[in-house]
């Protein structure tokens, strides 16, 4: 790209960025009455929680904001928040045969263990609370089967397996119509056999047309023999659970079938169907998000050098045929998280059908690719091969067999965008999400380093900026007539230009402090899942910190550029689940969740976490084989107590 083109479209984002506040005003005042005399609410402000210091406030989720909502005339009303439970991981709901964490095989059959205990989830991910036919329904992802490290060496001593295939479940949610408080009355797992199962679903989103959009972070099954012993190790272990657990010996798992954005939809009886979008593209996806148009998407790609992915479906409320697309990074400088100009790489056009003939056809890495190594070929570059860094850290290096581009457009897109020239430098790219007033996307890096750093040698080198491990959300400016790498008109209103990120949503590192914190707990660190309320004007950030000793859940407001914390979340847990219903029957909430307590620190000093372990024994118990019960339960639930908007 020429400077020139790069100055433009640097122009292009300072123009979006200009025009939000005064967008952004026109839509507060248009907000839906919130009052008996008809007052309209102009804006909502909240109240900070501060950050725990009591070993009590420090072991619990908790917050003491209070919405702050302004109305037309002048007028303002402060409304108490509060963190509410919908259930427990280890709770039974309803009819459900199992707990809600439960994982199961193909015949819908409970798994137990190699002790015969049941494998329950500690990891409650993405929600999605939806109204169908008048009913209120909740969609929770269970991410993986998290164990301590006791637990884990003990499994693995005993030829257990250190991943498990997981399970969604939708739960009935009744209301009260004066309190808005929301109550879990039964529930049921998704049935995912149709699709061959599920592996390591994360966050989520809602589609336009009012379906779950979930997701599956393909960590073990995506490496092959190609990225050495070590890969091809885990790849091995994640097959063997899924031939051995889930099918139970009765067919064969193929790594091809997992890594996919994965919609379900609710039925007004309960009843689910998930949806695999082959045509999306196989990957870590930790989320996608879908744009107002009901046909652009874009992807949050977990791990270490990714890419960034959008796909623009070829039929708007249907993302079942469309062109898949990867970023390459143009930069612009490098200090403050770093900013560049987008330009966008074609990768390929397919439906779902035409991705699932592929995968049934028994189709193999070595089918799509030829690899090599330097040392086994040191004319490698000469014979076609081409290096890349995509995945991991390692190179290799390959060369795409004739007529292999769709194979390896859609199921090693990864792979692919480095193999063409896209930016696989990203690290650890998490939550999506939009503003659509300003026409701004918002992608999270949990950790601004590795691939974002120089990389002296690396096969490319596009992005080089500072490291910052406690990361920040970048905002990327959208806009319609844009063309691909190869001149080619891309079919959008809402492709990305230029990326940066706004001040207050950068982390900043520290030195630890007393309580182990190596990151500063006054600002968000290691952002993850992410939810934009235009109503509010506010982008919503969870976290999922190595980092701070409570991760917390934010409230940014992208027309002041005001950072306020809502929630903390129990020490050593992850905050997961964020959605935000801005009126669901006359109230508001904020979906939030919290997977895996007692994960501390290892920065937190010996005497700190002997003072937690001991409050949480106190307080939780232990059970009866000696792990705390604050290490195996985890919550679903809300923030609520504000009116609908």
């Amino acid at each position: 790209m020429t400077h020139a083109n790069q100055t433009g479209m640097g122009r292009a984002f300072a123009k979006a960025l200009g025009a939000t506040t005064a967008i952004g005003l026109v839509t507060a005042v248009a907000m839906t009455p919130a009052r008996a005399d008809n007052q309209s609410i102009v804006s909502v402000d909240f109240t900070a929680t501060p950050a725990p210091s009591t070993e009590a406030d420090i072991l619990t989720t908790m917050t003491t904001s209070k919405a702050v909502v302004r109305y037309a005339d002048g007028s303002t009303k402060e409304f108490p928040l509060s963190y509410n439970l919908l259930f427990k991981n280890v709770d039974k709901v309803g009819s459900n045969i199992g707990e809600a964490a439960r994982l199961y095989d193909v015949e819908g059959k409970p798994l137990s263990d190699m002790n015969g205990d049941p494998i329950i989830a500690e990891t409650p991910d993405a929600n999605s609370l939806l109204e169908v036919d008048g009913k209120l329904f909740l969609v929770t992802h269970y991410e993986y089967d998290w164990i301590l490290g006791d637990g884990q060496a003990a499994r693995k001593a005993k030829g257990w397996y250190s991943r498990m295939p997981m399970s969604m479940t939708v739960t009935d949610i009744e209301q009260d119509a004066k309190s808005g408080a929301l109550k879990a009355v039964d529930q049921r797992p998704v049935d995912f056999s149709s699709v061959h199962g599920l592996w390591i679903p994360c966050f989520g989103s809602q589609t336009p047309w009012n379906t779950h959009l979930g997701s599956e972070e393909d960590y073990d099954l995506y490496y092959t023999a190609a990225t050495g012993e070590e890969g091809l190790k885990r790849a091995t272990s994640g097959l063997k659970a899924l031939n051995e657990v889930y099918f139970k010996g009765k067919q064969k798992a193929n790594p091809y079938n997992y890594g996919y954005i994965t919609e379900v939809v609710v039925n007004g009886d309960g009843s689910s169907k998930p949806i695999k979008h082959y045509s999306m593209g196989r990957g870590t996806w930790e989320s996608a998000f879908i744009m107002p148009d009901q046909r652009t998407a874009y992807f949050g790609d977990d791990g270490n050098h990714v890419g960034v992915y959008m796909y623009v479906a070829d039929t708007p409320g249907n993302v079942a045929g469309g062109t898949l697309y990867a970023a390459r990074w143009h930069q612009l400088r490098s200090d403050n998280g770093g900013a560049a100009d987008l330009r966008w790489i074609r990768l390929g056009h397919a439906s779902d059908d035409e991705v699932r003939k592929i995968i049934d056809s028994g189709i193999t890495f070595e089918d799509i690719f030829e690899y090599t190594t330097a040392e086994e070929n040191p004319n490698w570059e000469a014979d076609g091969f081409r290096r890349i860094r995509a995945g991991h850290s390692g190179d290799e290096v390959l060369k795409l067999k004739p007529g292999s581009e769709t194979a390896a457009a859609f199921l090693e897109p990864r792979r692919y965008a480095a193999y063409l020239g896209g930016t696989t430098e990203f690290n650890k790219m998490e939550g999506v999400a939009l503003d659509p007033t300003a026409k701004h996307l918002f992608l999270t890096s949990s950790y601004i380093e590795k691939g974002f750093q120089r990389e002296d040698g690396a096969p490319a080198d596009h992005i080089q900026i500072d490291k910052v491990r406690a990361g920040g959300v970048y905002q990327v400016a959208l806009n319609g007539g844009q063309v691909d790498s190869e001149g080619n008109a891309i079919n959008s209103e809402w492709v990305g230009t230029a990326i940066r990120v706004p001040a207050g949503l950068l982390g900043e590192d520290i030195e630890p402090d007393a309580l182990g914190n190596t990151a500063n707990p006054e600002k968000i660190a290691n952002p993850d899942n992410v939810f934009f309320s235009n109503k509010m004007r506010t982008l919503f950030v969870g976290e999922d910190s190595g980092t701070h000793v409570n991760n917390f859940v934010w409230a940014y407001n992208v027309d002041t550029g005001k950072v306020t914390r809502l929630l903390s979340v129990a020490s050593g847990a992850e905050a997961t689940g964020l959605q935000v219903v801005e009126n669901m029957n006359g109230h508001a909430y904020i979906m939030s969740n919290n997977q895996h307590k007692g994960e501390w620190l290892k920065s937190i000093p010996k005497d700190v976490k002997a003072r937690f372990i001991e409050a949480a024994k106190t307080t939780y118990g232990v059970n009866d084989k000696g792990t705390l019960n604050y290490n195996l339960e985890a919550n679903v639930g809300y923030i609520g107590g504000m009116p609908g908007l």
